[in-house]
């Protein structure tokens, strides 16, 4: 009989073989670029700056850092969170301040609006809670408690979004996402694959089972929330992924990574469809997001811009850059979900919001 170490040396093997099998069988199906498909076909103009896309509305009123705004359902609602300690509601359209929310850390590192109702946000970072506020629909009469704290994270929380008005998930530094029931503050599944901080999380849009994830240990994973496991691991990536964001359809995801580029994965081929990036880019990328159509990829990096990537471009050059976008890290942006704006935090202290 077989000593255990030869028996573990024999499943190694086994399971390089099948690695590159797949890998062969990945190969074959990849006979073309997104730009050689695409190029056969008629595509519509991109509106540009400066003459089409301009900036709209400029937020003032946070008086530190901002780290994160989300847009609300009704996509002229937003929030913010700033190292100042306040979490903000804004009229995207008037840029009047609707409701200002103090934090009991002013640590904040993520935030989110609920889409159906638009009444609940929700908030955390180095407390390693999650913070859910009900918004007075009334005004800012009074600064509203945070109505639950969800408590069960080892490690930072990285990144909290509404699977509905009644369901959160969250990612966290301690290499978890976890699926929260907001009205009694359980945490009812556990989802730990990964193998480093989880740095960012969104759920599909045309599916509230399923979400993705991307993490410091450079993979992005497809879950499944009603079996609590992952069913697809992308990789490709050479260093953290900070930031994901799914395509408006639903079947491919955007990624942003400290590797300096941004990648489109495609989950019926299971496998990477695009990469953006280009020599001159060398830091990294803080947050991803699609317009309404998806031909484009918007992304904020740490040298103080945003550039936009067709998605069915060669991906080796920007299709624009956002003129004189901030003056510090860009630290988030989000597409509202008309598709009729982009909005762009910093460390500048701003927002601003593009159309």
């Amino acid at each position: 009989m077989a000593s255990m170490t030869e028996r573990i040396e024999a499943a190694r093997v086994e399971v390089d073989n099948l690695k590159a099998e797949i890998d062969a069988i990945r190969g074959k199906k990849q006979d073309k670029t997104m730009a050689e498909v695409s190029g056969a076909k008629s595509l519509k103009t991109i509106r540009k700056p400066p003459s089409q896309t301009k900036l709209r509305r400029t937020l003032k009123g946070h008086f530190g850092k901002v780290y994160a705004m989300h847009w609300a359902g009704d996509s002229q609602t937003l929030v913010s969170a700033s190292q100042d300690g306040k979490l903000i509601i804004w009229n995207g359209y008037t840029t009047n301040k609707l409701q200002a929310i103090p934090l009991r850390s002013s640590w904040v590192m993520t935030c989110a609006f609920e889409q159906t109702n638009g009444q609940l946000v929700a908030c955390g970072g180095l407390d390693n809670l999650c913070s859910i506020y009900h918004l007075n629909p009334q005004g800012p009469q009074s600064a509203p408690r945070a109505t639950r704290e969800l408590s069960a994270h080892d490690g930072y929380l990285s990144c909290c979004r509404f699977v509905d008005e009644g369901h959160i998930a969250t990612s966290s530094g301690d290499s978890t996402c976890i699926l929260w029931d907001v009205h009694t503050g359980e945490a009812i599944k556990t989802f730990a694959e990964h193998t480093g901080d989880v740095m960012s999380l969104a759920i599909s849009p045309t599916n509230q089972d399923i979400f993705v994830s991307g993490s410091v240990d450079a993979t992005a994973k497809i879950w499944d929330i009603r079996t609590g496991r992952s069913v697809q691991t992308h990789v490709g990536h050479e260093s953290d992924i900070n930031s994901v964001s799914f395509f408006p359809e639903g079947n491919a995801f955007g990624t942003g990574s400290d590797d300096s580029t941004c990648r489109m994965f495609d989950l019926r081929c299971y496998s990477e469809v695009n990469k953006f990036g280009h020599d001159k880019i060398l830091c990294g990328i803080t947050s991803v997001a699609f317009s309404k159509s998806g031909r484009l990829l918007f992304a904020g990096y740490d040298d103080f811009n945003a550039y936009a990537w067709d998605t069915l471009g060669s991906g080796n050059m920007h299709c624009f850059q956002l003129p004189q976008a901030h003056d510090n890290r860009v630290s988030c942006l989000g597409v509202n979900d008309k598709g009729d704006a982009l909005c762009t935090g910093s460390w500048d202290a701003l927002l601003k919001i593009w159309a």
